[in-house]
């Protein structure tokens, strides 16, 4: 695996240089940066260390009018190079980089003192002894400090070393988990090979052929060919630095900042990239090293949120239930976006000033997809304190279900409390023998009214709860009714049998009218119909089609007669029913469905079930 680490610095203090003089690579690819002797754009340089191990340099422009573009690299390095001119010592941008790496919470990386052939001695170790002091207050606390030359060589074996040492370390740490993710810091179009992007490739490994989804949008591109340092591969492993020759989109399509995924879908677990304008985060002030910290953006303030190879405008939310204070000094907030972005639950940000430009807070991302309506209700300081405190994708999928009260994966899962709610109603519910359809539909509402959810998963979290209560022993079913184990069956009232009667003499006749029509003259409620139909008192045909049974005895009795002596057309059943196209089809198809009669080109015959026909 490749680890990528970033360099830091003021302007002039030699981090092109040094890179060049360890790799053999110019990181100012573009002309406008050699003529003018800066880097402008972020750079790539790669290095093969003594031990084997693989490095990818991320070179930023190091002149304060240029942060947007040092963080547009910095946001996807594992480590820290920070480079500090001997012979000028920390500088404005100095201190603004090492506040910006804290503020990512970049954990690992060194210090290097360059220029050291174009001072004394003395004037070096004083760099270095104040380069430690400032490390020692961030992030990077306890990484080594070491004084180089790049014109000269001195001390590069042993920054080599140096950085075997760190590879070993972020590879002990881990690098991100997850799908096969991509942010896109360059697309452009190679001619006869069409869009091309690159980027750091996190989480799983991509091959050739595979499709991945472009966020924010959802569109897919197929990988026509991968790149790594300049050489064709089928297949890379995730912490390098990728080139994608990518079909089915063009360059028009891309642009940095946006995510390629191997993910299937925007699916809801934490490791999985998002396209969203409203997150939840974990902010945390910026370290003062010197030049007085702000304090934490206050509710309403517009910010520069970036993310990976992304910045869009923010709008900062502390009020309410969102405002909660977390372990570590963190603060909850929600950020609302002015437009959706790829995010990544864990994932680290920058929060600047929009004008003039600041550093403000640093911050992780809690939930890329936080409650809404509801489910808001569930929102508490005890229950973000969890999601903030959760170290694995297990514990922070648990933590965020607990805040939510359900969340739509497949199947639907819901918070412990809100599933042992939704088993009380049922239970309740079901006191008495009732119809299952009534209790899924009441319990769904129910669950509704405790979380945010679509009706279809509210219903598939009922069925889901109905069928585990009947596997316990603690629900019976009866055909399509549930109860309780020991309900007596409730029978309808009085008013309901006479209503059931009336309905019964009505659909009694070969051409009954509509079925909902006769229960509105009737009277006849839902379950009086579900009550005749289950004493087989009525024959349903359809939804609304019904005859009483007697009546349609006699009907399908008339039917087989015919049949039996030639082969039966709709129209003879017709004719010797005295009903109507419609009612001797609806006919014809139940006797054939149930195997009393048989279809053939000539008309309905005998089926192989005739003998069960009823007689009157």
């Amino acid at each position: 695996m490749t680890v990528v680490v970033g360099t830091a610095g003021h302007i002039d203090h030699g981090k092109t240089t040094l890179l060049r003089a360890l790799t053999g690579i110019d990181a100012d690819r573009l002309p406008e940066e050699r003529r003018r002797g800066m880097t402008i754009d972020v750079g790539y340089a790669h290095l093969e260390l003594l031990d084997g191990s693989q490095l990818d340099f991320v070179d930023v422009p190091g002149h304060d009018k240029l942060v947007g573009n040092m963080l547009v690299g910095a946001g996807e390095i594992d480590a820290a190079l920070l480079v500090v001119a001997a012979d000028d010592g920390p500088r404005p941008q100095t201190l603004e980089h090492l506040e910006l790496l804290d503020a990512l919470g970049i954990a690992d990386g060194m210090a290097v003192v360059t220029k050291s052939d174009a001072v004394a001695p003395d004037r070096a170790a004083d760099v270095a002894a104040a380069t430690r002091g400032l490390l020692d207050r961030t992030c990077l606390a306890g990484g080594p400090v070491l004084v180089v030359s790049a014109s000269t060589s001195a001390g590069l074996d042993e920054l080599r070393i140096a950085l075997v040492a760190l590879v070993a370390r972020v590879l002990a740490r881990g690098l991100p988990g997850g799908p096969a993710r991509l942010a896109i810091d360059r697309a452009f179009t190679i001619k006869g090979r069409g869009a091309v992007v690159t980027g750091t490739l996190r989480g799983g490994p991509l091959e050739r052929g595979m499709t991945l989804r472009l966020l924010p949008g959802g569109r897919e591109a197929r990988i026509r060919e991968i790149q790594v340092h300049g050489g064709t591969v089928d297949r890379v492993a995730a912490g390098g630095r990728t080139a994608l020759n990518l079909g089915g989109v063009g360059v028009a399509d891309l642009h940095r900042g946006m995510v390629l995924t191997a993910a299937p879908r925007a699916d809801l677990p934490p490791m999985e990239p998002v396209a969203t304008d409203r997150v939840l985060v974990a902010l945390r002030a910026v370290t003062d090293l010197g030049g007085g910290a702000p304090p934490i953006p206050s509710d309403r303030m517009r910010v520069r949120l970036h993310l990976g190879t992304e910045e869009v405008g923010a709008v900062v939310g502390r009020i309410g239930r969102d405002a909660a204070a977390l372990p570590d000094s963190e603060v909850a907030a929600i950020l609302r976006l002015e437009r959706p972005v790829a995010v990544v639950a864990a994932d680290r940000f920058v929060l600047r000033r929009p004008s003039p430009g600041g550093t403000l807070a640093g911050g992780r991302f809690l939930d890329a997809m936080p409650p809404r309506g509801v489910s808001r209700r569930r929102t508490s300081p005890e229950r973000l304190a969890a999601l903030a405190e959760a170290t694995t994708d297990s514990a922070a999928g648990s933590a965020r279900l607990d805040l939510h009260g359900a969340l739509p994966w497949n199947p639907v899962r819901l918070a412990d409390d809100v599933a042992a709610a939704v088993r009380t109603d049922i239970l309740a519910l079901s006191r008495a023998w009732v119809p299952a359809a009534d209790v899924r539909t009441r319990a769904a509402a129910t669950l509704r009214r405790l979380v945010t959810l679509a009706s279809d998963d509210a219903r598939a979290a009922v069925t889901s709860a109905v069928e585990a209560l009947v596997r316990e022993g603690r629900l019976e079913r009866d055909g399509d009714r549930l109860a309780v184990p020991g309900a007596a069956a409730a029978g309808p009232g009085a008013e309901t049998l006479a209503a059931m009667d009336r309905l019964e003499s009505a659909l009694g006749v070969s051409a009954p009218p509509s079925l909902s029509e006769a229960a509105r003259a009737a009277g006849c409620p839902p379950d009086g119909i579900r009550a005749l139909e289950s004493a087989g008192r009525i024959v349903r045909l359809d939804d609304d089609l019904a005859y009483a049974a007697d009546a349609y005895g006699r009907l399908e009795a008339r039917a087989v007669e015919l049949a039996t002596v030639a082969p039966l057309a709709p129209a003879a059943l017709r004719d010797a029913t005295g009903t109507s196209r419609k009612y001797v089809m609806a006919i014809l198809e139940d006797l054939d469905r149930r195997g009393i009669l048989r279809r053939t080109p000539a008309g309905h015959v005998p089926g192989p079930r005739v003998a069960t026909a009823t007689r009157p």
